[in-house]
């Protein structure tokens, strides 16, 4: 039968009606009940969040960079507060600076973070100490909070307010809990360690030989021959078959290029989406004006989390202190910038640090 060559039989697809348009999926905020009673929240996925914080470095990291650059540069205060806060211990180890990183990476990643108040007869503090948030609940009555309760591995032992000190992040309208970066960052997690650990696999695989083509269809011979191949790519020894019996190739897989970049982009995105420039945590693959723009762009990201920490622990546990900010390239590059008129990208006699605080 010959073919009819009609151009007038040709068709078309139907994506309009048969490939949907992407729809966000709508989320409406955590808020306590209208009528007035207790609303009790509870931070049911901080294991979760562990578990990506943990098991996953690509995630912490970003986490751990803020902190860091926010808290861990010291900090000053009046005399006598510099005396109560140099005996601020948490667990007997620790440091006032450590506490309120700890307190931080928390908050970032869960969204709220919890601190113990403990203050002698007169009422001066004598110590700090983290609580995880899955031990905590919070007890909101309307819009305000009136008491913590924590879990002692045995019961809820319940809190005043002035006795728990509680950070939120990036808290949105009136929600009654924080903004979880771990959560809100989830898909690019999800995808950047996919990619890691398909190449994981892929690399790892990279150890096999291949593909054997038998001359031969019987089963045992096959069997028997795949079992020393399977011992010598094992141990790292040579492989002996006698000539013409099998040809071995190598798996087909796409360029290595393409999963590379791939992981790049979503590791970069990971950063990007984290608040955290990749040049703050790694110079690997980071040119120096994309490097010095990373630090100049990452300054009133860090200095927020300073000026918001300072203010809470002034509200909240009646301290006064103030961090100390790492140094600045922003007054070198303005200064230089104002000469050179013409210049369109940051020249390398930028980055002489100066300190802006």
């Amino acid at each position: 039968m010959v073919a009819t060559q009609n151009i007038s039989s040709a068709t078309t697809t139907d994506f309009t009606t048969q490939v949907p348009n992407f729809i966000v999926e709508a989320m409406a905020l955590d808020i306590a009940n209208a009528d007035g009673s207790e609303t009790f929240v509870y931070y049911d996925k901080a294991t979760e969040n562990f578990g990506y914080y943990f098991n996953h470095p690509q995630v912490a990291s970003s986490i751990n960079s803020l902190p860091i650059w926010a808290f861990g540069q010291g900090w000053e205060s009046d005399r006598e507060t510099t005396v109560i806060l140099t005996k601020v211990d948490g667990n007997g180890k620790e440091t006032f600076d450590q506490i309120i990183q700890n307190h931080s990476r928390v908050e970032i990643g869960h969204g709220d973070a919890f601190a113990e108040i403990i203050r002698n007869d007169n009422d001066t503090l004598v110590n700090m100490i983290n609580i995880s948030p899955e031990r905590v609940k919070t007890v909101f009555k309307g819009t305000r909070i009136v008491r913590y309760e924590i879990w002692n591995g045995t019961k809820w032992v319940k809190k005043k307010i002035n006795e728990i000190f509680h950070t939120f992040n990036k808290k949105m309208g009136d929600s009654i809990r924080g903004t979880s970066q771990i959560q809100t960052n989830k898909n690019v997690n999800d995808a950047m360690i996919e990619a890691f650990e398909d190449e994981r696999t892929i690399k790892h695989r990279d150890k096999a030989l291949g593909i054997v083509y038998y001359k031969t269809s019987n089963t045992g011979k096959i069997e028997y021959a795949n079992k020393q191949i399977e011992k010598a790519v094992k141990n790292g020894e040579m492989v002996g078959l006698p000539e013409d019996t099998a040809k071995i190739e190598p798996y087909p897989s796409k360029s290595s290029e393409d999963r590379q970049n791939w992981l790049s982009y979503v590791e970069n995105l990971g950063y990007q989406t984290g608040n955290t420039p990749r040049s703050i945590v790694t110079s690997d693959g980071t040119s120096e004006v994309a490097g010095i723009n990373g630090h100049l762009i990452f300054e009133p990201i860090y200095g927020e989390r300073q000026l918001a920490m300072e203010n809470s622990l002034w509200q909240q546990v009646a301290i006064k202190v103030k961090f100390t900010r790492p140094p600045s390239l922003a007054p070198k590059t303005q200064e230089n910038a104002e000469k050179n008129t013409g210049q369109t990208s940051i020249q390398p006699a930028e980055v002489e640090p100066k300190l802006n605080r």
